[in-house]
């Protein structure tokens, strides 16, 4: 900490750096915007109505939107969208309640677009916890990082539920519109005419095929989606997996904060799904894992991650092992890649994917939503897809200024806090620590970025330049030599490394200039007005 002290005008540097970098983010980042007024008070919550296969959502047998997936993603854009006045189908594969150890974490500022959809209340009745924060741990230290939400209303937080419940909640809320149809079935293939999508294929419970039609077509149906081959290109890798248990009746060291241990070989984590569990994700670089029936999870979680776990939630640890309900679930990234086609639109995880470590998925999604919202307004009706087609190019660009800084900080974070045998990589792992350890700016800031409350790609390239010269300044402490001034260009380096290739994949242009975008001006087809 001697060093750390000592290099209090490299902070202060750096600090300098970071608000010019803000101001001038806060310039290039302001766009024309399209907004209505959030419109008046939701509809009461009702069943999760399943329809009888007929494939009408209005009395006049027209649809306006299909939507396919009935996820975070598909029943939020389902009640936004009935809620405007649109007749909407939404079609899922299973109805019943989802069960996933993942998409059990929502941002402060995924909360706010909840609110900003009017669909705040299917956070409550479900058990979730309010989140302030994340503590952070390494080598037997901890720091504690709360969300900035100084500002906001006093409701505004961080929530964490069981995934099933939220997305049963939606989808009650979704139903209780009269012009939005939730119906079970298994689309198959979309109805392409010429170029442009008309409608899905799709096969109900009893495996009869139907088929649905809709000016508009929008596929959110998830990772694992079998029809984003045909609106994008897919380039989907997979970094790490999960291992999921449930610590029951379990004590946090920080009450309601998720918890990060920067453990060997890679992080774990820790945060409460309901008032009696606690969600434990140990994340496994690489594509296998170990057997589970054979019991050599077990014997991994056992004799290589629980010496690493805090002492106060050891024994949680240990039973939740021994209960054996252990679960494991890939962990995707994929920049978004569409294709722009008349008469379809893909979002949610279909569409664009991240690592889940810092639980930016909803956030994203969310966010998609709020922007299709606003842009399809307008729009009277949506008939003509060549029109709407270019118009919604603009889509693309309106998301990227939040989705981009999501997905870039989670794939950079999750290299940084990932052990490495090189040593500048390991340098810079104690260096993010550190800097995040210093409070105020050196923590606030990182922390907006992560919550998206403030999600802007230059404070994001600032804030992780200014922990790479502050891993440089360490090592020439107290006085520089040849292997440390190695070490530390070999560090920014690998800085260079992690995050450029991220931001390449996401669109520089997009990502840092969407004003720069012709499609940012788009203006709605006047023959809608």
């Amino acid at each position: 900490m001697a060093a750390a002290a000592g290099f209090g005008p490299l902070v202060g540097a750096a600090a300098a750096t970071l608000l010019a970098a803000v101001f001038l983010a806060a310039v290039l980042g302001r766009r024309r915007r399209r907004r209505a007024p959030v419109e008046g008070s939701t509809a009461p919550g009702g069943g999760c109505a399943v329809a009888d296969g007929e494939g009408h959502a209005a009395e006049d047998g027209t649809t306006d939107v299909i939507i396919v997936g009935a996820g975070v993603a598909g029943s939020a854009l389902a009640y936004t969208l009935g809620k405007d006045g649109r007749r909407v189908h939404v079609i899922e594969r299973d109805l019943t309640e989802p069960d996933r150890i993942v998409g059990e974490l929502l941002q402060p500022g995924g909360y706010l677009r909840l609110m900003e959809l009017g669909l705040q209340d299917c956070v409550d009745e479900i058990d979730a916890q309010r989140v302030l924060g994340y503590a952070l741990f390494k080598d037997g230290k901890n720091t504690k990082l709360s969300y900035p939400l100084e500002k906001f209303h006093s409701d505004v937080a961080g929530r964490s539920f069981h995934n099933g419940r939220f997305i049963q909640r939606m989808r009650q809320k979704a139903a209780s519109l009269p012009n939005v149809q939730l119906e079970q079935g298994t689309v198959t293939s979309l109805i392409e005419e010429n170029g442009t999508v008309k409608g899905v294929q799709y096969k109900i419970k009893s495996g009869e095929e139907q088929k649905a039609y809709a000016p508009l077509t929008i596929v959110c149906d998830g990772c694992f989606s079998n029809l984003r081959r045909a609106l994008c290109s897919p380039k989907v890798e997979v970094p790490s997996c999960f291992v999921g248990l449930v610590l029951e009746n379990c004590q946090l060291p920080h009450a309601n904060h998720g918890h990060v241990i920067l453990a060997n070989p890679s992080p774990i984590l820790f945060y409460p799904i309901s008032s009696t569990e606690v969600r434990c994700l140990v994340d496994v670089p690489g594509q296998k894992v170990p057997s589970i029936a054979s019991g050599d999870m077990a014997n991994y979680l056992k004799t290589v991650v629980a010496p690493q776990i805090p002492p106060e939630i050891y024994d949680s640890f240990v039973a939740a092992i021994d209960k054996g309900s252990i679960r494991t679930m890939p962990n995707r990234s994929m920049p978004a890649a569409p294709h722009p086609t008349p008469g379809a639109l893909l979002m949610g995880d279909a569409f664009n994917m991240r690592h889940p470590l810092t639980g930016g998925g909803m956030t994203v999604a969310l966010s998609d939503i709020v922007v299709l919202r606003n842009l399809l307004k307008p729009l009277r009706n949506l008939h003509d897809a060549s029109s709407l087609c270019k118009y919604l190019e603009s889509f693309y660009t309106l998301r990227k200024p939040v989705a981009s800084t999501i997905n870039t900080l989670a794939g950079a974070l999750y290299k940084v806090f990932s052990s490495s045998p090189d040593k500048a990589r390991d340098e810079m792992r104690q260096a993010c620590f550190d800097y995040l350890s210093l409070g105020g700016v050196c923590s606030n800031g990182p922390i907006a970025l992560l919550s998206g409350l403030n999600p802007r790609p230059l404070s994001l390239v600032a804030h992780f330049f200014a922990v790479a010269i502050y891993g440089v300044g360490r090592l020439m402490l107290p006085v520089p030599s040849p292997k440390r001034m190695w070490i530390g260009a070999r560090l920014i380096s690998g800085a260079c490394g992690i995050i450029f290739p991220i931001i390449k994949a996401e669109g520089v242009r997009q990502m840092f200039f969407p004003a720069t975008v012709p499609a940012y001006y788009r203006a709605p087809p006047e023959a809608e007005f």
